[in-house]
């Protein structure tokens, strides 16, 4: 027993210096963690789209439309650029990305209302960026429902007294509260789902750019420096080098970047070293499983890069899971990252506790022990063919 474990220290022993000593690896799996989360954070620190810019084409030039101009105008989410004569004019100023948006108001505007129809204004929005359509589609609506409450109340019911006005204008009060996101925005529910991705596509590619260089190097056998030590050694050797490198890296990415942005702090702290241990596990081993696909150095960045993207939908984050086809879920359970996820925004987000992320801690620890012993089982196969 007591030489069992001192062999697997050497092996932590040797792959701390194999990282050290490999440039790509070293920046996969320290530089890329650390440098990573900040740009992401950075990015999206101002957490709402504000004033967005945009164009209006008013045809009816009344009372009422420029009244509907500057009440818009006036929202915290778009901010009037220009006045148009014409719809050409104004696209003028989009294809230019000037304006992200047109507000088209007829020239029968405020004649149909007088008349005891129903009219229309008509926003035109740029598509290539999806958060500028949503500051200015919320921005007209508010200032549509705000228009017809005064209509309604100036035209049609007459009212004799001001809290009468006030009943008729909102006959039932409503309160809005964001729970657990109170700005809604994108960086309180995005980034800290992201982190967790993070943390399991760099291991997968620091693993597998190590396996990768040891089949460059070794080319008659990329397991001859594991010839010494028994399977369970070597992934063990292996798995505690990773474990303890990223268990720092986690802390720094749910403390320091957390702290330093303000991102959602919920939760017990033991409670998140509890959860992500298991997480970490899971994407260590099944990274060691998914090494052996890898020949080349570069074979990992064509293998796992690519599935970020996919894997976040797929986790149900910034994708509804109910949506998700049925195949399709079944095949993110494989993957740590949807329990992760998942998991991690429950118990930081909205401050869940180890009891209701139960489920998700347990699917961990079974992905580490399925995922653990099939990398034994591999390493005992190559290393018995000697390839």
């Amino acid at each position: 027993m007591r030489d069992s474990i001192l062999r697997i220290f050497r092996l932590w022993w040797k792959e701390v210096v194999g990282i050290l000593h490999d440039q790509g690896v070293l920046i996969f799996v320290v530089l890329v963690p650390l440098v990573y989360p900040l740009c992401y954070s950075w990015f999206y620190t101002n957490e709402v789209v504000r004033d967005v810019p945009f164009a209006v084409v008013d045809e009816c030039n009344s009372q009422l439309s420029r009244s509907f101009v500057r009440q818009m105008d006036a929202t915290p989410s778009a901010a009037l650029k220009a006045r148009c004569r014409n719809a050409e004019e104004a696209m003028e100023l989009v294809k230019r990305r000037e304006v992200y948006g047109i507000v088209y108001i007829p020239s029968s505007f405020e004649k149909v209302l007088w008349q005891g129809e129903q009219t229309s204004i008509q926003l035109y929005c740029e598509m290539s960026a999806m958060l500028y359509y949503r500051s200015l589609l919320i921005a007209a609506s508010d200032v549509s429902l705000e228009m017809n409450r005064h209509i309604k109340v100036s035209r049609y019911l007459h009212p004799t007294t001001r809290e009468e006005e006030k009943v008729q204008r909102m006959p039932v009060d409503y309160e809005y509260v964001s729970l657990y996101n109170p700005q809604s925005g994108f960086a309180a529910f995005l980034i800290p789902p992201v982190l967790m991705l993070i943390l399991q596509q760099t291991l997968f590619l620091g693993i597998g750019m190590m396996m990768g260089g040891q089949r460059e190097r070794y080319r008659t056998c990329a397991t001859r420096r594991c010839w010494p030590y028994r399977p369970h050694e070597v992934v063990a050797g292996k798995a505690l080098c990773y474990l303890l490198l990223y268990v720092l890296l986690a802390i720094y990415m749910f403390s320091g970047i957390t702290s330093l942005f303000g991102l959602p702090e919920l939760g017990e702290y033991t409670d998140f070293l509890v959860f992500v241990i298991p997480y970490l596990l899971a994407c260590i081993f099944m990274g060691m499983v998914l090494s052996f696909l890898v020949y080349r150095r570069e074979d990992s960045i064509m293998l796992f890069v690519f599935l970020s993207v996919p894997l976040l939908f797929l986790s149900g984050i910034s994708w509804p899971g109910a949506k998700i086809p049925l195949l399709l879920k079944y095949v993110s359970w494989l993957f740590p990252s949807t329990f992760g996820l998942n998991g991690y925004q429950l118990l930081r987000g909205t401050g869940a506790t180890l009891e209701e992320i139960r489920p998700h801690i347990i699917a961990l620890w079974i992905q580490s022990g399925v995922y653990g012993s099939l990398a034994c089982l591999l390493y005992r196969w190559k290393m018995k063919r000697k390839i």
